[in-house]
């Protein structure tokens, strides 16, 4: 299943890219963008988890660094009877951690220098164990794929917007139809932006379950529970400099939308999510 829905997200890629180069520039527009969307992925299926480590300056750290969280994430992954991932930690005082990677062959668990500060090891075993859960079920490769593919939509449909604005759709001559064509460019580049939140919304929010219902399994739902609780108020006191397009693939939202933003939140309630965890740990069916 996860397999189609990566082929179906690099298609809508391709789709959207075509579709925008056309309304911006054209039969040559349109060519130009099926070449840089061929491009884009091929990069985002073999690269994209190295963009998005990159992206938050994430360092790969040995057991000597580390001891305590390499030790957390041996154990665990040996529980699991799944090859170990490579282990990163993020310079950020905001408390949060995800997971990338094609497969679990080729994953890695990253976790921010806050998270390491504010949890205690048995806290920090439920959140690895979640992000290992998302490795297990081979999330990752399309989490990172849908970060990639949501920043590089979001960057196509404000350029068309600024391409439209500033005179940049087809000409006459090439039948663009001059101010159809940018009220066009606008109204389409604005349901590509949308698309963009769509695909990350559509990826996150069951998956989260099943990786708060697999990293109980791995450890213990107060565990998990405990530490949801911190990371959330955490990230409402101390903001995470994140992109929006990478805000599905984190434990806890790093964004703290409210009013109508929340409506399109990459993550359920955390009230839910603990409610579910106590719920588990209440009546031991973990």
């Amino acid at each position: 299943m996860n397999r189609f829905k990566t082929f179906l997200l690099m298609l809508v890629l391709t789709v959207l890219f075509v579709l925008v180069g056309s309304a911006i520039g054209g039969r040559n527009g349109a060519i130009t963008a099926f070449v840089f969307a061929a491009l884009m992925n091929f990069v985002t299926y073999w690269f994209s988890d190295k963009i998005v480590l990159r992206m938050y300056g994430a360092r790969q750290v040995t057991q000597s660094e580390a001891p305590e969280l390499y030790q957390v994430v041996a154990d665990l992954t040996s529980k699991a009877s799944m090859p170990m991932p490579k282990v990163y930690v993020m310079e950020n005082d905001t408390p949060n951690a995800f997971a990338t990677g094609r497969n679990p062959e080729h994953a890695a668990v990253a976790v921010t220098t806050g998270i390491l500060r504010m949890l205690s090891k048995e806290e920090l075993m439920g959140v690895i164990g979640h992000e290992l859960s998302h490795i297990r079920h081979r999330d990752i490769l399309i989490s990172t794929i849908a970060a990639t593919i949501a920043g590089a939509i979001s960057m196509l449909a404000t350029m068309a917007r600024w391409g439209a604005i500033f005179g940049g759709g087809r000409s006459d001559e090439e039948g663009g139809g001059g101010g159809g064509n940018i009220i066009f460019t606008l109204i389409f580049s604005t349901i590509a932006a949308f698309a963009a939140m769509l695909i990350q919304m559509a990826i996150s929010r069951s998956r989260e379950y099943m990786a708060d219902e697999g990293g109980a399994h791995l450890s213990h739902p107060s565990y998990l529970a405990k530490a949801l609780g911190k990371l959330d108020m955490a990230a409402h006191k101390i903001p995470m400099q994140a992109n929006p397009s990478t805000a599905h693939m984190f434990i806890v939202n790093p964004l703290t939308g409210k009013g109508v933003l929340s409506w399109f939140s990459t993550h359920p309630p955390i009230e839910e999510r603990i409610a579910k965890l106590e719920e588990m740990g209440r009546t031991g069916k973990f």
